[in-house]
C-alpha cells in the first residue's frame, strides 16, 4: 500500500477488512494513531525517525485522520486504515506488513493487535499514553482483562504521573512505565509565508485578526453573537472562523449570512476587503493561521467536546482563550494558565469579556502571546527524551 497521492482517498472499508492489503515493508516501524489529534502529535517523531533512515507505516481509523496523515507525512511514510480487530484480520495484516516495532499513540489498545504482535515477536511501545478521565473508570472496572492484554506491551511512555498511576491501577507493571512527558509539546513551527497569507486575508495588512479555531456545532452561533460587541470596540476587526469538520462548511456559511455579516470564503477567487468574517472552508491551513492571528480562541471548549490542542498556537507565539471544557488537554491548559499563556473562561460571558479586555489592553495581549512563546521554549526536550526511551527497541535503519 504505497503512500497515497494528496487528493486520493483509499477505500476505508476495503482496508478495514483487508480487501486491500498493505505492501510488505520488512523491518519497518509501524505507528498507529487514531485520528487527527493523535496523528498531529506524532508527526515530529515520524519526521525524526525518517531522518534516521527508518521505513515507516502509519495506520489510522478515521477519514479525517487519513486526510491529515496524507498531508503531513504522506511523503515519508505509507498510510493505511487499521484493519478491524477481528480474529485473523490483525494477524494477516502483521504477516503481510512484517514490521519490526509497533509504536502505539495515546490509548489505542486493541487486544487482537497485541496478540498478533506477541505471536510474531514484535515489540510494542505505548507512546504519549493518556488515560482520560472519561475512559479510566471503564478501564479500571475491566482491569482483570486489561492486565492480561497490556502485559504484552514492552514499555509505556505516559504523558504525566497521573497517566502512569492509572496504568498501574489497570495492572501494568511499574517497571514498564517511564514518564516521558507529552509528545504534543514537540509540535513544530509551520513553514509559512506570513506576509503572503496575511495579504490574501487582509489586503491592508493592518486589521487585527481574531481566529476562532476548530469550531463545533452551536459554537459558531454563540461566538457570532459576541461579535457585535467586539466590532463596536474594534470596527476593523477581521474574524476568521475555522470549522472543525469540512461537512459543516456550508452550514456555517448560512449561519454567518443569517447574522447579516459581510463575509468571504477562503475558497473565493478574491476575499472582499469589506468582509467582517472569513470562513476558512479548506483543509490544512489552520496551523499557518496561528502565525498571523492576533487573538486566538481554541474552540471545542464552549461545548462538551473537551477542547483541541493549544500548543499549535503556542509554538507560533500565540496565547489562547478557551471555554470551560478543556478536559482533553487539562494538564497542558493548567500549565499554560500557570505560565500566563492561556485564559480559560468559565462561561460565554467570561469569554466575551476576555476578548474585550484583550482588544482594549494591547499590552495584555502582547504579554499573553510572549508568555506562550516562552512556555514552548521550556518544553523543547520532549522528543529527544522519547527517542532515547525507544532506542533499545528500534530495528536497524534501512539502507
Amino acid at each position: 500500500m504505497q503512500a497515497s497521492p494528496p487528493h486520493h482517498q483509499p477505500h476505508k472499508w476495503r482496508q478495514h477488512f483487508l480487501l486491500d492489503m498493505p505492501k510488505p515493508q520488512a523491518n519497518c516501524i509501524w505507528l498507529h494513531a487514531c485520528s487527527v489529534g493523535e496523528v498531529a502529535s506524532i508527526v515530529p517523531l515520524l519526521e525524526q525517525l525518517h531522518s534516521l533512515g527508518y521505513s515507516l507505516h502509519l495506520t489510522v481509523i478515521t477519514r479525517t485522520g487519513m486526510q491529515h496523515a496524507q498531508r503531513q507525512v504522506g511523503n515519508i511514510a505509507t498510510v493505511s486504515y487499521l484493519p478491524w480487530d477481528l480474529p485473523g484480520l490483525m494477524q494477516r495484516f502483521v504477516n503481510t506488513l512484517k514490521p519490526s516495532l509497533l509504536l502505539l499513540a495515546e490509548t489505542e489498545f486493541w487486544p487482537g493487535m497485541f496478540k498478533a504482535c506477541k505471536r510474531n515477536n514484535i515489540p510494542v511501545v505505548g507512546i504519549n499514553t493518556r488515560i482520560s478521565d472519561r475512559s479510566f473508570p471503564k478501564y479500571h472496572a475491566s482491569r482483570y482483562f486489561w492486565k492480561r492484554w497490556l502485559a504484552t506491551v514492552d514499555l509505556f511512555l505516559p504523558q504525566s504521573p497521573l497517566d502512569a498511576e492509572r496504568l498501574i491501577a489497570m495492572g501494568v507493571a511499574s517497571e514498564k512505565i517511564h514518564i516521558a512527558g507529552n509528545l504534543k509539546y514537540a509540535v513544530q513551527v509551520p513553514t509559512v509565508d506570513c506576509h503572503g497569507l496575511r495579504e490574501k486575508l487582509d489586503g491592508s495588512l493592518e486589521r487585527p485578526i481574531l481566529l476562532l479555531a476548530s469550531t463545533h456545532d452551536d459554537e459558531e452561533k454563540r461566538l457570532l453573537s459576541m461579535l457585535p460587541e467586539w466590532l463596536h470596540l474594534q470596527p476593523d476587526l477581521l474574524t476568521i472562523i475555522v470549522p472543525r469538520h469540512p461537512e459543516r462548511f456550508n452550514h456555517v456559511a448560512e449561519l454567518i449570512s443569517s447574522q447579516g455579516l459581510k463575509y468571504s470564503r477562503w475558497s473565493d477567487a478574491q476575499i472582499h476587503r469589506e468582509s467582517k468574517v472569513i470562513l476558512l472552508d479548506g483543509m490544512g491551513v489552520l496551523q499557518s493561521l496561528y502565525s498571523i492571528a492576533d487573538i486566538t480562541v481554541i474552540a471545542g471548549s464552549l461545548v462538551d467536546i473537551g477542547g483541541h490542542n493549544p500548543l499549535e498556537a503556542a509554538v507560533c507565539g500565540r496565547g489562547v482563550v478557551t471555554g470551560p471544557h478543556i478536559q482533553n488537554f487539562r494538564k497542558i491548559m493548567n500549565d499554560m494558565q500557570a505560565a500566563e499563556a492561556a485564559i480559560v473562561s468559565n462561561s460565554d460571558k467570561e469569554l466575551e469579556a476576555a476578548i474585550v479586555r484583550l482588544l482594549q489592553q494591547p499590552h495584555e495581549l502582547r504579554q499573553l502571546n510572549a508568555q506562550a512563546a516562552l512556555f514552548m521554549q521550556d518544553k523543547s526536550q520532549i522528543l529527544p527524551k522519547i527517542l532515547r526511551a525507544i532506542k533499545p527497541f528500534l530495528p536497524n535503519p534501512c539502507d
